[in-house]
């Protein structure tokens, strides 16, 4: 498959076949997110998989209660989560970057590395959804996370048991321009 192939296949995946993930395609899923750029090249991500089955069960119980609860049962369905977890703070530059510019660069470090993971897990004939509505405090007690590490997206990973349409997009002059907005 080609890269444009598979974004363009690429789906949000809900429901999973009630097929193990073998950690070696995990593996590669992370080798794939390891290779992403980051911010000053911190590396800042970490990815914790959940894919022991009464884990996994604690987890959503935990993580998806109250206003999160709508994804709950998803969740339990995905043979794995992938806890994309990442060091807030990164390197002196980073810190020194993120104080003069405002932005988060952890978050977007995160965002690169976790794209990188699910084209990677379609590559493999994986399915995958983000997961962002999920309570992050409880995540990183959870997962026992230090206290500069954050937990932001989750990502479910299966095989697929379904096949979305796909969803319209902006025509491309709607989103690009040269040279002014």
């Amino acid at each position: 498959m080609t890269l444009d192939e598979i974004i363009l296949n690429r789906r949000s995946i809900r429901k999973f076949k009630n097929s193990p993930v073998p950690r070696e395609l995990l593996q590669q899923c992370a080798q794939a997110a390891r290779l992403a750029p980051s911010a000053c090249n911190s590396q800042p991500c970490k990815y914790v998989v959940i894919d022991d089955k009464k884990l996994k069960e604690d987890f959503c119980n935990t993580v998806f209660t109250g206003v999160y609860a709508t994804c709950r049962d998803m969740a339990l369905k995905a043979p794995a989560i992938v806890a994309v977890c990442a060091k807030a703070g990164g390197s002196i530059t980073t810190r020194m970057g993120q104080m003069v510019s405002g932005t988060k660069y952890y978050l977007v470090d995160q965002g690169i590395a976790a794209e990188h993971f699910v084209l990677k897990a379609q590559d493999l004939g994986l399915g995958s959804c983000w997961v962002g509505w999920f309570n992050p405090k409880k995540a990183k007690k959870f997962l026992k996370l230090p206290f500069d590490v954050k937990c932001e997206i989750l990502l479910l990973i299966g095989y697929p048991d379904e096949a979305p349409a796909p969803r319209p997009r902006k025509p491309l002059e709607d989103i690009l321009s040269y040279n002014k907005y």
